[in-house]
């Protein structure tokens, strides 16, 4: 993409309304727009960003053996009622009327409409096991909406569902997420660590939250170093084989991870010191377990090997896409900008030409957007070197391919890593190489 064909409207300033980095560098990287309190437009970088963070999330949901759908946002207020949560809820949930008055809701979540269709389709045990996901616009109106994307009303979400025939095979199930999820944020670029955690009104008596350690988190967090390691481990884990699931599930789930609402300090002294960590964590995922409580309560139920019928086991599992995009940033970034992990990055190169309209360097840019393609941008304005340097830094592209007449002449350009800042000179397409590994 060329820069001055595009509309990425960088700001100088910081915007007074954000008061923490990720929702500051959203707004001034152009990625993001601000339409009602806690409602945005995600502008085509920052679209980029989201699809991006939402295919290594449907990736990592199909090698884990969950199917892809496509519920709709809009849902009948009767299912609820069968489920006994219209009430419940709160006032988190949009409510709203037709035409014809019939009562229907924004969903904020889908464990209702999962299991309608699910009951409609579904009718012997032979049918099961099942996970199936989506990735869908919620809402739920938060009386405070605040942080930009971290805390907004309208978010982009992963959820998913499970369906079981026996406790054994929901657990199983559980298992399963949690690994696809550990490799999800590995892949992302961040470290998450999961943490026991409370159902909330999703209900349950199982249930898992994964927090990205950042400095400006939310939350303050308590873990066990171990959890450095088990990402790689996580790698040599086959889906289809339960021993190895288990133990994977079983080494996970012993080693201490709290919140400091959740912090027990008798427990915590039984971590080794030298392993003991603390630090601030963004909540970007949860998974439950909650066996029947939906599937009774909305009569789905399939016949057993026996010829009764039984209600399948149940869990959910979610994963905050629109969020993980300010949550990166909040682990990403310095006094510059945002320092994307290559994966989720709009861009995976700037083209910084430093002479528009000198013929070499024009040429040499040209050559290097032609080879790399969809996956840079090119900054081919007419603006000074220290603002193109500047929107660079603050867009956070993993490299910078910085192409000036002096070097243009010798067919020699300048490469720059952003994490490190180090700055090579470089023929094109050894740059190409180190650029596209």
């Amino acid at each position: 993409m060329r820069l001055s064909r595009s509309l990425i409207p960088t700001l100088k300033e910081n915007p007074a309304e954000a008061q923490i980095a990720s929702h500051r560098l959203m707004l001034r990287a152009g990625l993001i727009r601000q339409q009602a309190a806690g409602i945005y437009a995600w502008l085509p970088a920052g679209q980029r960003v989201l699809r991006n963070i939402a295919q290594i999330v449907r990736e990592e949901q199909d090698r884990a053996g969950a199917q892809e759908m496509l519920m709709p946002t809009i849902q009948s207020a009767e299912l609820w009622r069968e489920s006994r949560r219209y009430d419940a809820y709160g006032p988190e949930m949009l409510r709203i009327a037709d035409r014809h008055d019939r009562e229907l809701l924004y969903g904020p979540t889908n464990e209702e409409m999962i299991t309608a269709i699910m009951r409609e389709n579904v009718q012997s045990y032979r049918d099961l096991p099942q996970i199936l996901y989506h990735i869908q616009w919620k809402f739920r109106d938060e009386m405070r909406p605040r942080f930009g994307v971290l805390r907004g009303r309208e978010f982009l979400m992963k959820d998913g569902y499970s369906f079981d025939f026996n406790y054994e095979g929901a657990v199983t199930s559980y298992r399963r997420m949690m690994l696809a999820y550990m490799r999800t944020f590995r892949r992302l670029g961040v470290r998450a660590i999961p943490m026991r955690a409370d159902t909330g009104p999703i209900g349950g008596d199982l249930s898992h939250e994964f927090h990205i350690l950042a400095s400006t988190g939310e939350s303050a967090v308590f873990y066990d170093a171990a959890f450095e390691a088990i990402d790689l481990r996580g790698e040599q884990v086959s889906y289809d084989d339960s021993a190895e699931l288990d133990a994977f599930f079983a080494h996970m789930t012993t080693l201490y991870a709290a919140t400091d609402e959740k912090h027990d300090t008798e427990a915590w002294k039984a971590v080794p010191e030298l392993r003991r960590r603390e630090g601030r964590g963004i909540e970007v995922g949860q998974i439950f377990y909650f066996g029947s409580k939906y599937t009774k309560a909305m009569g789905f139920s399939v016949v057993g090997p026996d010829g009764a019928r039984i209600h399948p086991e149940m869990g959910s599992y979610g994963i905050g896409v629109s969020r993980l995009a300010g949550a990166i940033i909040e682990a990403n970034h310095d006094s510059a900008g945002i320092i994307w992990p290559a994966a989720v990055a709009p861009f995976r190169v700037a083209i910084v030409n430093l002479r528009q309209g000198d013929a070499e360097t024009d040429a040499l840019c040209e050559l290097a957007y032609a080879k790399i393609g969809d996956s840079a941008l090119y900054d081919d304005r007419h603006e000074r070197a220290g603002m193109k340097f500047a929107d660079a830094d603050l867009m956070g592209h993993p490299w910078q391919l910085i192409v000036g007449p002096r070097g243009a002449a010798r067919g020699r350009l300048e490469l720059k890593e952003r994490c490190s800042n180090e700055r090579l000179e470089l023929a094109l397409e050894d740059a190409l190489t180190k650029v596209m590994a």
